[in-house]
């Protein structure tokens, strides 16, 4: 599978590119390119965060490019509370200048073909809706489309009913469901709050990346991301959302799912970002989403701690390609 990855790392979109590098050191997964949203921080230094994690990761040469500077149409807010000032925690990646266009990097995958093309999305949709407002075309040509988002019949995290990335840019949320003519994979709160990460967990993690670069900076990572969890009352842990949207988009582990209809307010200040899903076909429309009911956590975890392998495999130089490709989650 081809991936294209727009997110806005972010701590958990750390993770997600952890395990998207390694899978494409295997050759089991090609990451065409990362694009960048403003979100988590504001995109250009979004895409300075992707850039440092790629490198750190042995592949600096994926294109890569940061996307809109803000939402379609409400003011941009970050999150320096949840992420840190510069969106790594505790790490401040080096300044880069990246010169690439956004959208004609989807373009180029896209006319390349899309049988095999997955777009990820793991921060807010304004990069998707923007595109698709732009190049409907192209979008209409998306066959396979996975989102990190919304509070499907769960607790929001940003305000009783929303979750983060749709509150930021309701908009986009709203367009994208209204607009796509493909059943969207939305991964919601409900299922990848399921997916923790304790620092008992995160020492066996580095100590599974061996001598990767990685592996000297994760834990400066992460340890914000403890940290914020545990001030809002959820433990000395982390919630790795972005990280499962990708194995889940990848089919790396094995989740219930139930098509259905989604809309998402966009305008009431009250319910913003709220993102509502029509069970019971009262609507009578077009099922637009894939909605991810339950995923395999455990397997979720196995798989990460498999791309952990593979980074340490590389980084000492001691298997190659073919070695690598035939590597199971279990070795």
């Amino acid at each position: 599978m081809r991936v294209i990855l727009d997110c806005d790392p972010g701590i958990d979109d750390t993770l997600a590119l952890i395990w998207l590098t390694a899978a494409t050191q295997a050759g089991i997964h090609e990451l065409d390119c990362v694009t960048t949203t403003a979100g988590n921080v504001d995109a250009d230094q979004c895409a300075r965060n992707a850039a440092w994690i790629l490198s750190l990761c042995g592949l600096p040469i994926i294109s890569l490019a940061a996307g809109l500077p803000a939402p379609l149409e409400v003011e941009l807010t970050t999150t320096p509370e949840t992420h840190g000032e510069t969106g790594l925690g505790y790490a401040t990646a080096p300044e880069r200048h990246v010169e690439h266009d956004w959208e004609a990097l989807w373009v180029d995958a896209i006319e390349r073909g899309t049988d095999d093309l997955h777009l990820i999305v793991t921060g807010p949709m304004t990069n998707l809706a923007f595109f698709a407002h732009a190049h409907p075309q192209h979008f209409a040509r998306l066959k396979h489309i996975t989102v990190m988002g919304g509070a499907v019949n769960y607790p929001g995290n940003t305000t009783p009913t929303a979750e983060w990335n749709f509150w930021v840019d309701p908009h986009a949320a709203a367009d994208v469901f209204d607009m796509t003519p493909t059943p969207i994979t939305l991964c919601s709160l409900g299922v990848t709050e399921k997916m923790l990460l304790e620092p008992e967990r995160l020492e066996g993690v580095v100590a599974k990346l061996g001598a990767s670069p990685i592996a000297q900076h994760l834990g400066d990572i992460v340890r914000f991301y403890f940290e914020f969890h545990e001030e809002v009352g959820e433990g000395y842990r982390a919630q790795i959302h972005d990280l499962l949207t990708v194995l889940i988009a990848l089919g790396a582990v094995d989740v219930e799912h139930c098509l259905t209809t989604i809309a998402v307010e966009a305008d009431s200040n009250l319910t913003r970002g709220t993102s509502v899903a029509d069970l019971r076909d009262i609507w009578e429309r077009e099922p637009n989403a894939r909605l991810v009911t339950a995923a395999d956590i455990d397997a979720a975890w196995e798989s990460f701690d498999w791309a952990c392998g593979i980074h340490a495999r590389v980084a000492a130089g001691d298997a190659s390609l073919m070695e690598l490709r035939h590597l199971k989650a279990d070795d």
